[in-house]
């Protein structure tokens, strides 16, 4: 696991690198979802895919911006899926964006999940990994990443970050999100998942939710990439993950790009989903 962080590591201080150039514009490729992707997608997947291949125990990597998995090691022990630069969009208007990575063993279920990290590339580049029970993290620093403390979860929390088009969402959900807000809850949602559910687990706590939408009923954020790193991270911290009722580390994809509704926070607000969502 060593290994694999220190790759991680490596690959954050190329794409930090990446970032910080005049172009970014479109390239003629569409991902697996068939959104035009940026070239700096393109290029931060090829990084992650070097510096990740050349770990002995990965067996299997899989990206949010290839259809298909890659074998790259049959001796290796470990499957790795990885969103190389979520919310890439947001670079041109200078907003915090991340990679995220699931570390699997066996296959690319909840319950597989080991290990989880993701980098966030703000003013400063941060990084947390959660492993045996921890979540660290990490600042970049003189070129190195640096050990800061290990973050907790609150019981209650004072964020909400509610994701998908109003317009869309369910009468039930609106009145959820309202309720908070009525019970103090600060706005923050910036459009980028790294950022947001960074900025809860900073900060405290809060609720994090993409639910299941009328334009997308099975959800937006993609299970092995998104949804499932976070999901370890949250409960290593403290907190819950869930699709409205259910521990989402109990899925299991039938393909690697399979997406679920999700609501990421403190334990308070987790159980507001619960009861939300409970006759439903």
């Amino acid at each position: 696991m060593t290994e694999i962080l220190s790759a991680i590591q490596k690959s954050a201080i190329r794409i930090k690198k990446a970032i910080d150039v005049k172009d970014i514009g479109y390239s003629q490729e569409q991902n697996s979802s068939g959104e035009t992707q940026l070239q700096l997608d393109i290029q931060c997947d090829l990084i992650i895919e070097e510096e990740l291949s050349h770990v002995f125990s990965v067996h299997t990597l899989a990206s949010e911006e290839k259809e298909d998995a890659l074998l790259v090691n049959k001796e290796g022990k470990y499957l790795i899926g990885f969103d190389p630069l979520d919310g890439s969009s947001l670079v041109d208007v200078n907003l915090s964006v991340g990679s995220i990575f699931g570390i699997y063993s066996g296959s690319f279920s909840g319950k597989n999940l080991i290990a989880s990290c993701y980098v966030v590339y703000g003013p400063r580049v941060e990084l947390v990994f959660a492993y045996e029970g921890k979540v660290k993290l990490y600042l970049l620093q003189s070129g190195e990443f640096e050990y800061v403390k290990e973050l907790r979860l609150e019981e209650k929390g004072k964020i909400n970050a509610p994701g998908g088009t109003q317009q869309n969402w369910e009468p039930y959900h609106k009145t959820m999100v309202d309720g908070l807000f009525q019970e103090g809850y600060r706005l923050r949602y910036s459009g980028g998942m790294v950022p947001d559910l960074h900025q809860i687990l900073l900060k405290g706590g809060g609720l994090f939710s993409y639910p299941c939408t009328s334009d997308k009923p099975e959800g937006k954020l993609r299970q092995v990439f998104e949804v499932f790193p976070f999901a370890f991270i949250f409960e290593l911290a403290g907190g819950g993950a869930i699709d409205g009722k259910e521990n989402l580390l109990l899925q299991t994809p039938k393909h690697v790009h399979d997406t679920s509704p999700c609501f990421f926070g403190s334990n308070y607000e987790i159980e507001r989903v619960k009861s939300t969502y409970a006759s439903v």
